[in-house]
């Protein structure tokens, strides 16, 4: 088959009027190195992990690589692509994600993944909440922030938690998203509108376990893979029980590694099935397809709470690397290459291509 992976691809001189895209249309290992970029571009996929996916739907199709930037529409249109495997997180706004998919809609192009609107939807975790809430999912008590004022006044019990509203990959979450007392939340509020230009997404603090559970399939034959704990015990002493982004990208790295993740998780069979319950029932009242990544986090009594969402879920390839998606398939028995393709093969099925 024909396989447009379409992608944004970190670089060091990426701005927001775009990079020059890859030399070659088709699928190359040579891709330039890609240097680590600022926060604004976290979300987006380093050469190693675009390359991995590429090597990985090459096994059995023919697979063409389209960066997602202003010449995408033009390439997909003429491509003559059976297939698209979305991987690309967008450029501006705050339904970015969901750019690319609309695109393949208007073309006509079946993809892998959800659809625009639940990509915007879940970029969105106020919205997400709100759905989560009115289909009686728990989720912890919230409020969306344009000023401290509106943070103060929504009587939400104390510590907090205080993040953008609109971001992925543990962007703006840091030790001091953890508040305790006014004088910190307004701290919080004002550095998330200031940094982001967006509301700050005030949550009442949930004080339990921490996992995320990686999701592949649909409707009946949708999988829940083995769910993955965030181990905290393993950060600074100085850090706060926080999956932040210095935990994600600072204090955990390839050339030093902390055990910041157990998987399978070491939870009562209970719990896991609680964890299980939750995940599916979310990923259907979301309209999630294909695959998606969920976190959660125990509240005081011990049920799982809905943190986030994300239907294009981080894959990096190298297991060192931590990547929470591939973790879970290889608990599951996958390796990275059937990872991807059970991806593709599941949507080729869900839209009648195979």
């Amino acid at each position: 088959m024909k396989v447009a992976l379409v992608f944004n691809l970190k670089r060091e001189s990426t701005t927001d009027d775009d990079a020059v895209p890859p030399s070659s249309s088709s699928h190359q290992s040579n891709l330039a190195t890609a240097p680590q970029v600022l926060d604004k571009y976290a979300e987006w996929d380093t050469v190693g992990t675009i390359d991995a996916v590429a090597h990985a739907l090459s096994m059995f199709n023919d697979v063409t690589l389209v960066e997602a930037n202003m010449d995408a529409y033009e390439k997909l249109r003429t491509g003559g692509f059976d297939i698209v495997f979305n991987i690309a997180e967008g450029m501006n706004g705050v339904s970015r994600e969901a750019h690319v998919p609309a695109m393949l809609e208007f073309l006509g192009l079946p993809y892998t993944g959800s659809d625009p609107l639940t990509l915007a939807t879940c970029l969105d975790k106020a919205r997400t909440k709100e759905i989560l809430d009115y289909h009686g999912i728990p989720t912890s008590r919230f409020v969306v922030a344009e000023s401290f004022e509106k943070a103060v006044s929504a009587g939400l019990n104390y510590p907090l938690f205080v993040k953008p509203l609109h971001e992925g990959s543990s962007k703006g979450i840091y030790n001091s998203s953890y508040v305790t007392d006014p004088y910190l939340l307004r701290l919080e509020v004002q550095r998330i509108l200031s940094d982001y230009s967006q509301p700050a997404l005030v949550e009442e603090y949930l004080p339990g376990q921490e996992f995320t559970v990686a999701l592949l399939g649909n409707g009946s034959e949708l999988r829940v893979l083995p769910p993955v704990e965030i181990n905290f015990s393993s950060l600074p002493s100085e850090a706060l029980p926080v999956y932040s982004y210095e935990a994600k990208w600072l204090w955990d790295t390839k050339n030093s590694p902390i055990e910041i993740f157990r998987c399978p998780a070491q939870i009562d069979k209970s719990i896991e099935k609680k964890i299980e319950e939750t995940c599916r029932a979310t990923f259907e009242v979301l309209r999630c397809r294909d695959w998606c990544r969920i976190d959660l986090r125990l509240d005081a009594k011990g049920e799982p709470n809905v943190l986030e969402v994300n239907p294009l879920p981080g894959i990096l390839p190298d297991p060192e690397e931590h990547s929470c998606f591939p973790m879970a398939s290889r608990a599951a028995g996958m390796d990275y290459n059937q990872m991807i393709n059970s991806v593709l093969s599941t949507a080729l099925k869900r839209t009648g291509i195979a």
